[in-house]
C-alpha cells in the first residue's frame, strides 16, 4: 500500500513537472520572465508562479473535496476563460512596456518641430527592487490564476487516484513541487535570452514586443476556442 502511494506520488510529482510547460502557463510567464533584468529575478518568478499555483490548486480542490462536490462545467469554463483574459492584458502591457518610443513637439524659432525620443527607464537602486518585488507578486497572482483555472481537472485527478483526504493533500502539494520545479527550469532557460540582450536595446525590445504579441493573440484564440468552439458563450445566455 505505502508502495503504491508513493508511486502515485512520484507520478504526481513527475505530472506537475509537465503541466508547468503547458502552453498557457508557458506564454504567460515568458511575458514576466521578459521584464528581468537579472537572471535569477526571471527564475523567481517562475518559483512564484508555481507558488501562486499549488496554493489555489491546494484550497479550493480540498475544499471542493472536502464537500465532496464537482465544479459544473460552465463554471469550470468559465474560470478558464479569465486565462484567457489574463493573457491578452499580460500580452498589452508587455507590448507597452517595451514601446518606448514617443513624439515630443516644441515650437523653434516659430517653427513647429517634431523629435523622436526613447523613454528612459529609472535605473534607481530602490526603483529596481520595488519593480521585482512587484513583478514577483505580479506572477504569483499569475499562478493564481491559472491553479483556479485548473482546479476542476485537478480535483477529478486526484479523487481518481487517492483514498483519503490526507493523501489528497499530499498528492497536491507534491504535485505542486512539480510544477514549481518545471517553472524554474523553463524561466530560467527562457530568461537567458531576454537577460543576455538587456544591453542591445533593439534586439531586448524586439524578443519583448514578440513575446506580448504570442500572448495576446493566444488570448483571444484561447477565449474564442472557449466560447465559440466549446459553447461556453451558448452556457452563459
Amino acid at each position: 500500500m505505502e508502495v503504491t502511494f508513493f508511486s502515485v506520488l512520484a507520478l504526481g510529482f513527475l505530472l506537475g513537472i509537465r503541466h508547468a510547460l503547458e502552453p498557457d502557463h508557458v506564454i504567460a510567464v515568458s511575458t514576466i520572465a521578459s521584464q528581468s533584468k537579472k537572471l535569477w529575478h526571471a527564475s523567481l518568478a517562475g518559483v512564484f508562479w508555481g507558488i501562486g499555483h499549488t496554493v489555489t490548486l491546494f484550497v479550493v480542490g480540498l475544499v471542493v473535496i472536502l464537500m465532496k462536490n464537482e465544479i459544473s462545467q460552465q463554471w469550470a469554463m468559465s474560470l478558464e476563460f479569465l486565462v484567457g483574459i489574463m493573457l491578452v492584458y499580460l500580452g498589452v502591457k508587455t507590448i507597452l512596456s517595451f514601446n518606448t518610443i514617443h513624439f515630443h513637439k516644441h515650437e523653434h524659432d516659430g517653427e513647429n518641430h517634431a523629435h523622436l525620443h526613447s523613454r528612459q527607464k529609472s535605473g534607481a537602486h530602490g526603483h529596481n527592487h520595488r519593480h521585482t518585488y512587484t513583478s514577483h507578486l505580479g506572477s504569483m497572482f499569475v499562478g493564481l490564476v491559472h491553479g483556479l483555472a485548473g482546479s476542476g481537472a485537478m480535483v477529478l485527478l486526484t479523487m481518481g487516484t487517492v483514498n483519503s483526504v490526507v493523501e489528497a493533500a499530499i498528492y497536491i502539494l507534491i504535485f505542486g513541487a512539480g510544477t514549481v520545479i518545471g517553472m524554474l527550469f523553463f524561466t530560467t532557460i527562457i530568461g537567458i535570452p531576454f537577460v543576455l540582450s538587456k544591453k542591445r536595446r533593439s534586439v531586448s525590445r524586439t524578443f519583448g514586443l514578440i513575446t506580448g504579441a504570442i500572448s495576446t493573440v493566444f488570448g483571444l484564440y484561447y477565449m474564442y476556442n472557449l466560447g465559440v468552439n466549446e459553447g461556453l458563450f451558448t452556457l452563459w445566455i
